[in-house]
């Protein structure tokens, strides 16, 4: 039995479901972001438990279809961008279309709608996230990063980077006690 999970969206996600899982003696077979796969179907008070311990934990449990369209979309998204060795060379809307197996337009007003912003500014506010990550690591120069996140150029990364933030990538690597990343389950 498959169930879907709303905000799962770090490894750090993934630990306190599999917490929530063994807690109440659910037996699973796989915990990915923003799904479980359960050996069996799950009783009515057992499921009111996990939604229950889930919203303790800050998650939820999606029930309607459009919200699980949307997870879903983010979910890709955040993989591609935060997780992923190499971005594949076709544009997003291409990828996430394949990906969720749906036409890209109907994804895109369905995820507006419903997140009150699109997917392109869903997907520059993560880049920007994964790029503040990368700057606080120390290990890579502003170049590098521009080609690792499939920037066209230095130049464009900083104005996102500035739009977003108000600051300068250069001087946020500066004044690294400026860690106020955003979490991933914000975005």
């Amino acid at each position: 039995m498959k169930l879907h999970i709303k905000y799962m969206v770090s490894l750090r996600c993934k630990m306190a479901v599999k917490e929530e899982l063994d807690r109440l003696k659910l037996k699973h077979t796989a915990i990915e972001l923003g799904e479980i796969n359960l050996k069996k179907a799950i009783s009515g008070d057992d499921r009111e438990l996990l939604r229950i311990g889930l919203l303790k934990k800050g998650l939820e449990l999606i029930d309607d279809k459009k919200s699980l369209l949307i997870e879903k979309a983010k979910t890709t998204i955040i993989e591609l961008i935060h997780y992923s060795e190499k971005y594949p060379k076709v544009n997003y809307s291409d990828y996430i279309s394949e990906k969720l197996d749906y036409n890209y337009n109907h994804l895109a007003t369905l995820f507006s709608e419903v997140t009150g912003t699109t997917i392109g500014n869903y997907i520059i506010i993560n880049k920007i996230e994964r790029v503040k990550e990368l700057l606080l690591y120390d290990e890579l120069s502003l170049t590098e990063i521009s080609l690792l996140m499939d920037y066209s150029s230095v130049a464009h990364l900083s104005h996102q980077f500035k739009k977003i933030t108000g600051l300068t990538p250069t001087y946020f690597k500066k004044i690294k006690q400026y860690k106020k990343r955003i979490m991933l389950e914000e975005l």
